[in-house]
């Protein structure tokens, strides 16, 4: 079983062509810029959601909060209300009951992604899911914060066409202030998944005046320019944006201009990466 948060069924940004996209509750990195923090912790039934919720789709029953789901008009104030930085509209899946949902898709789909959250929290479930996406002739492809050392794991490797990585800084200081956690297993993977030709693509979030931003992207594409006669990896170099930021991060934190997202992309092009996305 894995705790899901939500299946997107058709998404084109969630790595190459049209792919299924599972988000799995849960990450052990802590953000402040997450745009996604309800997906950070896990439920503990504490009841906070249950008198806030507008169409009245939870509630508490046996000590847990059960949801309503056609009753859910997805206003999301459960997940604004909530202290843990979860959310009570998570399901159970088995990975055999995940390739169920997705079924109907399977002429329309390249590939399936497995996004959080962090999903090698639920390392089990992914490797069978992605078995089981193989023997239905998809491609698979994690999404991480890197936190996982994937040089350990043939079995998931074995059956992963890629990793898609978050470098979210390159000094380690500056990466525990943001994350609350240290960068060096993610450092180590980035390397170890472009000698094997399976590093997707890499990913920055730029946030102005708070992150070593510069230092970030010269530093992490001059450490894989040795891998890129390999296979060309693509960075994508993200503008921090407020949407969805918890508070008090989303008054703090400015968008990055134009002119300040094409001198990263340059520093990146010097050092022969070719496949660069701003976003």
């Amino acid at each position: 079983m894995a705790i899901v948060n939500k299946i997107i069924h058709s998404s084109v940004v969630d790595g190459p062509g049209n792919r299924a996209a599972v988000f799995l509750q849960k990450c052990n990195f802590k953000c402040s810029y997450c745009h996604n923090p309800e997906t950070i912790g896990q439920c503990v039934q504490c009841g906070a959601c249950v008198e806030k919720c507008p169409a009245k789709a939870l509630s508490l029953k046996d000590g847990k909060i059960v949801w309503d789901e056609d009753k859910c008009c997805e206003c999301d104030t459960c997940i604004h209300v909530c202290p843990h930085m979860s959310s009570p509209r998570v399901k159970d899946y088995t990975a055999e009951q995940i390739m169920e949902q997705i079924a109907p898709d399977l002429p329309y789909i390249r590939g399936i992604t497995v996004s959080g959250g962090e999903c090698t929290l639920q390392r089990d479930f992914l490797a069978e899911l992605f078995l089981l996406a193989k023997q239905q002739g998809l491609s698979t492809l994690i999404d991480s914060n890197g936190s996982y050392d994937f040089s350990q794991d043939a079995e998931l490797m074995n059956v992963c066409d890629g990793v898609m990585l978050d470098v979210k800084a390159f000094d380690c200081d500056a990466h525990k202030k943001l994350t609350g956690m240290s960068n060096e297993q993610v450092l180590k993977n980035a390397v170890y998944l472009a000698e094997h030709g399976k590093l997707e693509e890499i990913r920055t979030v730029i946030v102005p005046d708070q992150l070593p931003n510069e230092d970030t992207v010269f530093q992490i594409t001059k450490l894989l320019k040795p891998y890129l006669d390999k296979k060309q990896i693509r960075y994508k170099i993200i503008a921090y944006r407020q949407f969805g930021v918890r508070s008090p991060y989303d008054q703090i934190f400015r968008t990055p201009s134009s002119n300040e997202m094409m001198k990263y992309k340059k520093i990146a092009e010097d050092n022969r990466f070719e496949n660069i996305i701003l976003i």
